[in-house]
C-alpha cells in the first residue's frame, strides 16, 4: 500500500505541474486573439500568484485542520474548474477570474504535499515528486503545440488538461481513505524515521501542526535567506517558462507553434534533471546540487543570451531546465534539517509564499521591462538571479551549520 499511496501523491504532483506551462505557452496566440499588449500575461500571472500565495500562507493551518488527502482533492478540483472554465473565456478579464480558483488550488496542493513528502520520505523521493511535477509542465506545452497546429486552437488545450485534471481530482477521492492510513504508509522503509510524530491515531502532518506555533520563525539563522533564494528561484524558473515562447518568437525568429513546442524543452531538462537528481542525493549532499544546478543555470542562461543562430535556443532551455531541476526540491528536502522538524511544515509554507511571491512580482515586471525596452531582458534576469541565489546559498548554509 506504500508503494502505491506514493504513486498517488506523485499522480498529484503532475496535475500540478500540468497547468504551470500553459498561460506562457499559449499567449503568442492568446493575445492576438483578444488584442491584449505583450506584458497583459502579467496581470493573470499576477492574479494566479496572488492565490497561490494565500493558500501558501495558511498551508500550515489548513492541513493541520483537514489533513492532506482533503486539502489536495479539493485543490485539485479547483484547478480543473478553473481550466475548463477558462477555455471557454472571451476576454482577458474572464481569464483574471478564473485565475483566482487556479492559484487558490496550485499553492494548496504544493505546501501540504512538500512539506508531507519532506518530513516521511527519504531525498530522492522530493527530488523524483518534482520530476513528476516536471512531467506535468513538459506535457502542458506539448498538448498545446499539438493543438496549436490545429488551427491555433488554444482553447482545446485548456479543455484538455482541465479534463486530466478532473480525472486525477476523482480518483484521488475515490482513495481518499488511504489518506487516513497514511500513518502506516508513512511507516514504511521509505519513511524518514525518527521523531516526526508519525505515529498514533493522528495523521502526521497533525501531529507536527502547533509544535512551533508561537516562535519567530524569521529569527531562526537562515530562514530570512532562504525565504529570498525561494523568491529568486521561481522568479527565475517562472521568467523562462512565462516568457521563454515570446522571446523565440520574437527575438529568434520561430513559429508560434515551434515557440510553444519548444518550451517543452525546458521543462523536459527540468523533469529529467529531476528524476537523476534522485539518484544523485544519493551520492551527493543537497548543498552540493545547489551549487551545480546554479552553475548550470548560468551556463545556459549565457548561451540564451548570447546572438547565436536559433538552433542554439534549443540547447540553452535545456541547459537551464537542468540547472534547475536539483534546486527547488533539495532546498524543499533540507528544510527539516536547517531549521528543525518541528519548524519544517509551517517554514515550508512561508517558503511556499515566498517562492509564489517572486512569482507575482518578477516575471510580470520582466516582460513590462522587456515590451518596453528590449527581449534582452529575459535572459540576462535569469543571469542575475543564478548570480544572487549562489550568493544566497552559501550564506544559509553556513548560518545552518552555526545553528547546530
Amino acid at each position: 500500500m506504500a508503494l502505491f499511496f506514493l504513486a498517488l501523491i506523485y499522480l498529484a504532483f503532475i496535475s500540478l505541474g500540468l497547468p504551470d506551462a500553459l498561460l506562457g505557452a499559449v499567449w503568442p496566440v492568446m493575445r492576438l486573439e483578444f488584442g491584449a499588449p505583450l506584458d497583459g500575461a502579467g496581470m493573470i500571472f499576477v492574479i494566479i500568484s496572488g492565490g497561490t500565495i494565500i493558500s501558501s500562507l495558511c498551508s500550515g493551518w489548513v492541513t493541520g485542520r483537514f489533513g492532506t488527502g482533503k486539502v489536495t482533492v479539493i485543490s485539485v478540483f479547483l484547478t480543473a474548474a478553473a481550466l475548463i472554465g477558462s477555455s471557454a473565456g472571451r476576454s482577458v478579464w474572464f481569464l483574471m477570474l478564473m485565475a483566482i480558483p487556479l492559484g487558490l488550488g496550485a499553492g494548496s496542493v504544493d505546501a501540504s504535499l512538500n512539506g508531507y513528502v519532506a518530513l516521511h520520505y527519504k531525498s530522492r523521493h522530493i527530488s523524483w515528486l518534482h520530476c513528476f511535477w516536471g512531467v506535468g509542465a513538459f506535457a502542458g506545452p506539448v498538448i498545446i503545440g499539438a493543438c496549436l497546429r490545429q488551427g491555433n486552437n488554444w482553447r482545446a488545450a485548456y479543455f484538455t488538461v482541465g479534463l486530466i485534471q478532473a480525472a486525477v481530482a476523482a480518483l484521488l477521492f475515490i482513495t481518499l481513505p488511504l489518506w487516513r492510513k497514511a500513518g502506516g504508509a508513512a511507516a514504511s522503509p521509505e519513511h524518514t524515521g525518527a521523531g516526526n510524530g508519525a505515529s498514533g491515531s493522528n495523521p502526521p502532518d497533525q501531529a507536527l501542526e502547533g509544535k512551533s506555533a508561537g516562535k519567530n520563525l524569521f529569527r531562526i539563522p537562515g530562514v530570512p535567506q532562504a525565504l529570498i533564494t525561494f523568491f529568486l528561484y521561481c522568479s527565475c524558473e517562472y521568467t523562462v517558462g512565462l516568457w521563454g515562447a515570446s522571446f523565440l518568437s520574437e527575438i529568434r525568429e520561430f513559429s508560434k507553434p515551434a515557440a510553444a513546442s519548444a518550451v517543452s524543452l525546458y521543462y523536459a531538462g527540468i523533469t529529467l534533471g529531476r528524476f537523476f537528481s534522485g539518484f544523485l542525493t544519493m551520492r551527493f549532499t543537497g548543498q552540493q546540487l545547489i551549487r551545480g544546478g546554479l552553475c548550470v543555470i548560468f551556463a545556459g542562461a549565457l548561451l540564451f543570451l548570447l546572438p547565436l543562430p536559433p538552433a542554439f535556443s534549443l540547447p540553452s532551455l535545456l541547459l537551464i531546465g537542468l540547472g534547475c531541476s536539483p534546486i527547488y526540491p533539495s532546498m524543499i528536502q533540507l528544510t527539516p534539517e536547517r531549521f528543525g522538524k518541528e519548524n519544517s511544515q509551517k517554514i515550508i509554507g512561508l517558503q511556499m509564499a515566498s517562492a509564489y511571491t517572486g512569482i507575482t512580482l518578477v516575471p510580470p515586471l520582466v516582460g513590462v521591462l522587456a515590451a518596453r525596452t528590449a527581449m534582452i531582458v529575459i535572459p540576462a534576469a535569469v543571469l542575475g538571479y543564478a548570480a544572487l541565489m549562489m550568493f544566497l546559498s552559501e550564506q544559509i548554509n553556513r548560518k545552518a551549520l552555526t545553528r547546530k
